[in-house]
């Protein structure tokens, strides 16, 4: 077994258990040059049938609001347009007050993306996590032998950077807590990603890990640094506030 967290592939999907499925096409304003579906599609797609799955199992209206706190994406194979996607989301690891949720895409026409989330059930009203029902747990337990999961950061802030540019929010990038949505931190990572196209040509992995939330208004710097060892060729990011990280992310080839 690998030694790091981030170099472990996700679990598989389980035999047994509360496991949620659904489908759509794939939209065309998700999708990039070469008519893939993009990474900050793919965390549109999750976070959404992340809510579908909570009205499932009846949980939407005790636990309407949940944070991010990493996100894993596993380009297999990319999704192209036009194609169905069947999506299917379990619970991996669980506790009180978080749990980490796989969400796997699948194509009708080929391509697959592998992907797990760590989310915080959040209490909008003090912005603190919060306890799950009962109900809840019992539920997305029945998918996971891990029921006293703990926070555990998988990156390292980086050391230094190769290169930085500045990265523009829109007030369209803001949610309701009035901080920047997970899915716009993707486009930044997007912008790299065109400068270092052979670390991303699948397989590879993609990671993001928010430290601290950001907020319209703030001059955010995107900074990376690349890495290549033996057959290890990643770049580590960061996206900055004033020399503050933000949130860290990894592009890796799998």
């Amino acid at each position: 077994m690998p030694a790091n967290d981030v170099d472990r592939r996700l679990t598989p999907l389980p035999a047994t258990g509360y496991i949620y499925r659904t489908s759509w096409r794939v939209a065309t304003g998700d999708l990039d040059g070469n008519l893939d579906l993009r990474l900050d599609g793919v965390a549109r797609y999750i976070q959404d049938v992340g809510a579908e799955n909570l009205v499932d199992a009846g949980e939407a209206e005790e636990h309407p609001h949940w944070l991010v706190q990493r996100t894993v994406i596993d380009v297999i194979e990319p999704i192209e347009f036009p194609n169905d996607i069947a999506f299917s989301r379990w619970c991996s690891a669980l506790s009180s007050r978080w749990c980490t949720m796989r969400v796997d895409l699948v194509g009708s026409d080929g391509g697959r993306i592998e992907t797990e989330g760590f989310w915080i059930a959040i209490n909008s009203k003090t912005l603190t996590p919060q306890r799950v029902s009962d109900s809840l747990v019992e539920r997305f337990a029945s998918t996971t032998d891990i029921h006293r999961l703990k926070w555990r950061p998988w990156l390292q802030n980086p050391d230094g950077a190769d290169e930085t540019l500045p990265f523009a929010l829109r007030r369209t990038d803001i949610d309701i807590f009035e901080h920047v949505t997970n899915t716009a931190y993707w486009h930044a990572i997007h912008e790299v990603m065109a400068l270092v196209p052979d670390v991303c040509t699948p397989p590879y992995r993609a990671v993001i890990e928010y430290r601290k939330p950001i907020k319209y208004g703030e001059d955010i710097t995107l900074e990376w640094k690349r890495h290549d060892s033996g057959q290890i060729h990643d770049v580590q990011i960061a996206l900055t506030v004033d020399g503050d990280v933000r949130a860290a992310a990894l592009l890796r080839k799998l």
